[in-house]
Formats: structure tokens, sequence, C-alpha cells
């Protein structure tokens, strides 16, 4: 049990779990819990401070989210972060009021130099502001700390109160003294000492998971991706061979994927693994379907009533377990105010109804670097630990439109030819995630002497540490050229290859 915490209430902006992630690289756990949440479950003995995230409201709208105003009476520090500042002031008797000019990107910040927040930290630097709103004036025994050309309260500090806000969002790598910045309130301000690490936590989470089966079978949904391999290993030192593996070919694995995953399990990790071919099952219920978010939903009920089948055929099982992780569940729409970007089909995309007593979720909390770390510390092989991600939905959500056998073998292909180049090229290791999409597109093409009419495939490759934001990866000019050349010389019906170079935020990882 940890003995130091930083609670975050989150209004549903779109970075509010990214502070938890700045957080724990700073080795302070922390938790995230819903902007409404009851002060009785807030404070504990461990509790060392309260983060207020962003939101896309504006504060003095009748339905803003509002948090119980106890939260400034809290004998612990308080930092508002964008909306968390602006509640701050319009609860404590401060202004807030449209800006006279916006302001969202990069911009420089100009600070007292004097106040805790700044230790460190150059007087000008740059941030990363989102706002339309900000506070006119300050609350009383607020001093302004910092402003911009455009913003003359940017940061409030009421040291006596231990009270805090920025109008700017630390969070985000694009503040270059962000993680500085948090480092200062959790670290100095708030006096949080010890070092958290999920790796450490691992001792915890297995005797919680042993004190919650008991002498109960458990079964998990077993993918051969990181998330549900760590979750998996985890809950076998727990419980042993009460845990039963299930891993289901839902006709939509890369190539030769099910082989490899079957042979590294068993033969690796020595785990009790059924294999279930319900490729035939899944491919008929997504016959005609193109809507994403239907995809989805018909993918997460599809592995749930398989699991429920396989269940019954073991006997009484209880419980089952799901490598949720914390990304999956912010997109998933993780809090009230939250938007659903997509269903994951472990979390939004799960039935109302299913036959187990509960779902085990070790990872549920944990950032992908975070697992990776848990994975290592389990004994798991590197080469299984540093694999690239795979959506539960499989290639589903990297075939645009209905998807068909045609389509998935286009995929394949394509997709085989582009990790084989990857991985000859050195790269494997560098490159965070890295596949092909078939977006239901076709094009003009002369090949041979002939005109063809045929599709297009594209590249999608990105550098990440958390899955929350990523980068496009900088793939040499000559490699792309050769895997463009190669799919469409060895893949019947692509005549076409593109490369995104969209970095998320806007865009997400997965083309669905």
């Amino acid at each position: 049990m940890n003995t130091e915490k930083i609670i975050i209430l989150d209004f549903g902006g779109q970075y509010s779990q990214l502070i938890a992630r700045r957080i724990r690289e700073c080795g302070v756990y922390c938790e995230v819990l819903p902007f409404d949440a009851e002060l009785s479950r807030i404070q504990s003995p461990s509790l060392k401070g309260i983060i207020l995230s962003g939101a896309p409201d504006s504060v003095y709208a009748d339905d803003a989210a509002k948090c119980d105003p106890g939260i400034f009476q809290v004998a612990v520090p308080v930092l508002g972060i964008c909306y968390g500042m602006q509640l701050m002031a319009h609860t404590l008797g401060g202004r807030v009021e449209p800006a006279p000019k916006s302001e969202f990107g990069k911009t420089e910040l100009h600070t007292d130099g004097t106040a805790a927040l700044w230790k460190e930290c150059p007087a000008d630097s740059i941030v990363w502001m989102s706002h339309n709103d900000s506070v006119s004036h300050t609350p009383a025994g607020f001093t302004v700390i910092a402003h911009t050309d455009s913003c003359p309260i940017a940061a409030m500090a009421c040291t006596e109160r231990q009270l805090y806000g920025v109008q700017f969002h630390p969070e985000v790598l694009h503040s270059v003294y962000g993680t500085q910045i948090l480092k200062n309130f959790i670290r100095g301000i708030c006096g949080c000492s010890e070092m958290w690490s999920a790796a450490a936590a691992a001792d915890t989470v297995i005797q919680e998971i042993k004190q919650k089966v008991g002498n109960k079978k458990v079964i998990s949904a077993l993918s051969g991706g990181v998330d549900s391999s760590v979750s998996s290993v985890l809950v076998h030192k727990a419980v042993g061979d009460q845990l039963t593996c299930i891993f289901v070919d839902h006709g939509l694995l890369r190539k030769d994927e099910a082989a490899q995953v079957l042979k590294t399990y068993r033969e690796t990790l020595g785990l009790n693994i059924i294999h279930i071919d319900a490729s035939e099952r899944f491919l008929k219920k997504l016959e005609g379907v193109t809507d994403p978010e239907r995809k989805r939903k018909i993918i997460g009920e599809e592995f749930i009533r398989v699991f429920e089948e396989e269940a019954k055929k073991i006997g009484t099982v209880e419980f089952l377990v799901q490598g949720t992780i914390y990304p999956d569940v912010i997109e998933s729409g993780g809090s009230k105010k939250a938007a659903v970007i997509k269903s994951h089909h472990n979390v939004g995309g799960l039935p109302e109804h299913i036959d187990f007593k509960e779902l085990i979720e070790p990872l549920r909390m944990l950032f992908k670097d975070e697992v990776r770390a848990l994975g290592k510390a389990l004994g798991i092989p590197a080469e299984l630990v540093n694999r690239q991600p795979f959506p539960g939905p499989g290639l589903a959500v990297r075939v645009l439109g209905e998807i068909t056998p045609e389509r998935l073998r286009l995929v394949r292909e394509s997709d085989a030819i582009l990790r084989d180049e990857i991985a000859a090229a050195g790269l494997s290791n560098s490159i965070w995630q890295y596949f092909t999409v078939f977006p239901n597109v076709r094009t003009v093409g002369a090949m041979g002497d002939g005109r063809t009419y045929d599709n297009l495939i594209a590249i999608r490759a990105v550098t990440s540490v958390d899955a929350m934001t990523v980068e496009v990866a900088e793939i040499p000019y000559t490699l792309l050229q050769k895997i463009a050349f190669r799919i469409v010389a060895e893949v019947k019906g692509i005549n076409r290859v593109v490369y995104d170079i969209t970095p998320k935020p806007p865009a997400t990882i997965e083309w669905e």
C-alpha cells in the first residue's frame, strides 16, 4: 500500500490522464478520480496533493463540471491546470471571462521567477496553451506569478493556503519545462519523497489478486499482445494452475501470428492455453458492417461469448482476466465528461451482461511503458515485452469499410512486407508501432504496358512512450521506396502506397 498519493480530478479534458503519466514519470503514485468524487473518497492519510485537470467547459456555464468546494479546504496543496485554474478562481471569488484573445499552441510564458512552481525553470520559456476563457481577476489572497503577451494572468498562487493555478498545460511535452513544474509541485510543494514504480508494485498486485480469487478458477483473454501477456503472467503468479488462458483466433490476426503466439506462450512461459479458431464465426458477424464503432462492439461481444462458452467446459469460472490499460479506458470515455474517441473491445465494447462474477484488470491504471517495465520485472522475455502494440479488434480496425477475406489478405501481405523490411533495417526497436491500412480507396495505375484500377495501401509508423501522444516515425526515404516497391510488386491487387504523416493528436494511432 502506498503511503504517498496525488489525486487528479478529471474534468474531461483531452490531456487529463497525461497528467498522471507525467507524475508517475517523477516516481510518485497518483490516481485519477471523477471531478465530482466525494471528499470522503479523496481524503486519506496518504493524500499529499490534488490536481484539477483541464476541461472543455466554461466555468460560468450552467452545466459546467464542478467539484466539491471543500477541495480547497483540504489540508494539502492544490494545483489547477487550465480549466482547473479557472474553476479555482471562480469558486473562490475571482472572475473568469471569455479571453480577449484565445491562445492555442506554443506560447512564451513570462514568470516572476520567485514562486516555488518555477524552481530550476528559466524566467521565460515555451508552454502549451489551449483556452478560450481566462481569469480576469484573481480571488482574494492570490498573486499573479506569470503572464503571456495575450494572457495577463497565466498563473496564480496563494502560498498561505497552498493553492496554485496555471493556465497552460505543463503535462504536454510542448511545455518545455512542464515536467519540472509538475515535479516542483509534487516533490517540493506537496513534499512527496517516496519513489513509486509499476514494477515495484507487482507484489502488492499479486497479493490482491490472490485475496480476490481465493480457490476459484480464472480464465484469461490472451491475445498475444503485451498487455494481455503481462496480465496473464501476473495472474498466473498469483493463482497458478487455477488460471486457464484462452487464445481466440478471430480471423483478424496478422500473418502467421496464431502459430507464433501459441509457440511462445506454451514453450517459453509454460501457460495453460486453449486455442479456439473462431475466425469463421467473427467474420460472419462482421459481414456488411462498415461503422467502426459497430465493428468494435461486435468483436467485444463475440470475444465474451466465446470465453463464456469455453469457461462452461472448464467448470465454474467466476473471473475473467483482461489486459485493459489506461489509454484503453481514456479513449473509451473514462469520465462523465470525457468524449468517447473510440470504444475498445475490452472496455466500451463489452456487452452489458457477462457470465462472470468479476473482471480482473490488473493493468487498468498503467500506461504502456509501465506495463513493459512490469513485464520485464516478471521475467517475461524482452522480445515479447517489447513487441509492438496490436489492437484487440486486430485487422478489423485496419480495414476501413466492410471486412472481407480479400481485404484482409491485402493488409496481411502488405503488413508482413513492412515488418520484414523494418526488421531488416534494424528499426524494430526504435519505432513504437508500424502497420499497413486498407483505406478502401481504388486508384488508377500503370503496370507493365497496361492500365490498372486497384487498391491503395497506407503505411502508418509512429514513435511514442505512452500511446497518449505520438509523433510520426521518420523512416528513411530510400527504405520507404523499397517497401512501397515490394508491396506493389508482390501483393496482387495493390497499385499505390501512401505514408500517413499525421501525429496524435489530432489523429489516433489506428485509423478506426
